[in-house]
């Protein structure tokens, strides 16, 4: 019963609209930070390098470099301060947890790209290898008379 009334309270204070990201993932971060009376956004631009936890302890950590110096931040998924996560390109692993990037320096702690195809890209693709309904006479005429009507045209601007 006590469970019961633990998830009832935790499912109120739970975001609905998740970030879709993974680990290996670059993103921004937004986050709104308070000071004093004024409210401002400020964006954390990294790697993902771990997520844990569930329900409303679920959090995701957040590495980039700074002067030569590396910084990590933890970030609760379901915080009212996280206003926003954007995901600036998807990377390719094959960890749960990348923490060997902490020992890494420079262009070492970059991670495969994972190509994202648009689906306008596809279906245009598919339309490529889909071979015509049209027999090849129809096609052959319609080539000739695009070629004629080509020629009429030129023949009219050059008269």
């Amino acid at each position: 019963m006590n469970q019961e009334l633990i998830k009832k309270v935790a499912e109120k204070s739970m975001k609905k609209d998740l970030p879709n990201f993974r680990v290996g993932d670059t993103v921004k971060v937004y986050t709104k930070i308070v000071e004093g009376d004024k409210e401002r956004i400020q964006v954390f631009r990294g790697t993902v390098i771990a997520r844990r936890g569930s329900g409303t302890s679920e959090t995701f950590t957040v590495r980039r470099i700074v002067a030569n110096e590396g910084v990590e931040r933890i970030f609760p998924i379901h915080s009212p301060s996280l206003v926003n996560v954007e995901v600036v390109r998807s990377g390719k692993t094959r960890r749960a947890k990348l923490y060997y990037l902490r020992q890494r320096v420079g262009k070492a702690t970059r991670l495969k790209e994972i190509a994202v195809e648009s689906s306008t890209s596809s279906q245009d693709q598919q339309a490529e290898e889909k071979p015509s309904s049209m027999p090849e006479e129809e096609k052959e005429e319609q080539s000739q008379e695009s070629t004629e009507e080509t020629q009429e045209q030129q023949d009219s601007q050059n008269t």
